[in-house]
């Protein structure tokens, strides 16, 4: 009923605003006048309108930017968050200096020089010293934007530390799953020629590395000023792991290894007194619209000091307790056997996970 009412409103006030306008080209004929002739008194108007609405838009859009600041993401809580910031900064105030010198003038101008019969435009084909101007003086401001984020973005895309934790973020429609390399730091190789029920990343569970891994889902912890490298795999289509409040970001590409390492400087604890909100978590988006569950792709983060991530990462199940647990001997791991009867280590591997 609401509705039918609100559309019923709309269609009188448009009915309204036809007929108005009849009564004025009704009025025009009886004085004689041509309603669609512009003279003098309606350019003077307009440019007035022109000023006024013109000078209300850039207030506006100054107001709306200060108004909403706090609907911003709060400060960076990774190192290279910092420099991200100050890059987007620094563009930022570049483009409202921009848009301010550049709609001032345009306003006044339009403003001012609204059309009179009396004003002869000029015209001219060619000038120089203007064209110097308008090629030199962009040229060198964007050439430093460049140059400014260039080198950010070689601090930032830098090889990571050696002693880094090493964290594969698996995707596919439409959760995210996070696996720690574990003791060695070495991640166990996977295919997804080995995906099934019972092994969702297609882990190799004869490759002596994946033993200690450990797999864990719906939330991850992170140690608050360790570096951290992640490893980006999605079994079916593209997707981005966003993590917005460390400024990271990277596609997770079908059939390739992409990553990129940051190091949390702020604990959950820590942003939550920030922010001034006690439901505060760090969280990990997809970023790019895979399907109909996108909006429900994500994972909590949380960032805590070394000894509570200790503990947490402690608490878990290495992937050889789980198959120990499971007291069987996976179908990877079968069929593996029958193409590698020779191999010694396979043999090894596979003795060794069964009997932890």
């Amino acid at each position: 009923m609401i509705s039918f009412l609100t559309f019923f409103v709309i269609l009188l006030g448009v009915i309204t605003f036809a007929r108005i306008i009849r009564i004025f080209e009704l009025s025009s004929e009886l004085h004689g006048t041509d309603v669609n002739a512009v003279n003098e008194s309606d350019n003077k108007t307009h440019s007035l309108l022109l000023l006024l609405f013109g000078t209300f838009f850039v207030i506006t859009v100054f107001y709306m930017t200060w108004s909403m600041k706090d609907k911003m993401l709060p400060i960076s809580a990774s190192e290279h968050g910092v420099g991200i910031d100050t890059l987007f900064n620094a563009n930022m105030a570049l483009l409202y200096v921009v848009f301010l010198i550049t709609h001032v003038v345009l306003i006044y101008y339009a403003f001012k020089y609204y059309h009179k019969k009396e004003h002869t435009p000029v015209f001219f084909v060619h000038n120089t010293k203007l064209e110097l101007v308008w090629t030199i003086i962009p040229t060198i401001i964007l050439s430093s934007v460049i140059v400014f984020g260039i080198s950010y973005w070689s601090k930032i895309t830098a090889p990571a530390p050696a002693e880094a934790i090493v964290i594969e973020l698996y995707a596919k429609q439409f959760d995210w799953t996070a696996r720690y390399a574990g003791d060695d730091n070495k991640l166990g190789k996977s295919s997804f020629r080995l995906v099934d029920g019972s092994n969702a990343l297609g882990l190799d569970y004869t490759d002596a590395d994946a033993g200690d891994d450990i797999i864990v889902r719906n939330e991850f912890h992170l140690p608050v000023g360790r570096d951290v490298v992640f490893k980006f795999h999605s079994r079916d289509v593209l997707h981005s792991a966003y993590m917005p409040h460390f400024r990271a970001q990277m596609n997770c590409v079908p059939g390739m290894t992409t990553q990129f390492h940051f190091k949390p400087t702020i604990t959950t604890e820590g942003m939550r007194a920030e922010t001034k909100n006690e439901k505060f978590d760090y969280i990990l988006l997809c970023n790019k619209i895979c399907g109909a569950s996108h909006f429900n792709m994500q994972m909590t983060i949380v960032v805590e000091d070394e000894t509570a991530f200790k503990q947490w990462l402690g608490s878990k199940k290495t992937v050889a307790q789980e198959l120990k647990a499971a007291e069987v001997v996976p179908v990877a791991v079968t069929d593996s056997l029958a193409a590698h009867t020779d191999s010694v280590k396979v043999h090894e591997v596979t003795a060794e996970v069964v009997k932890h």
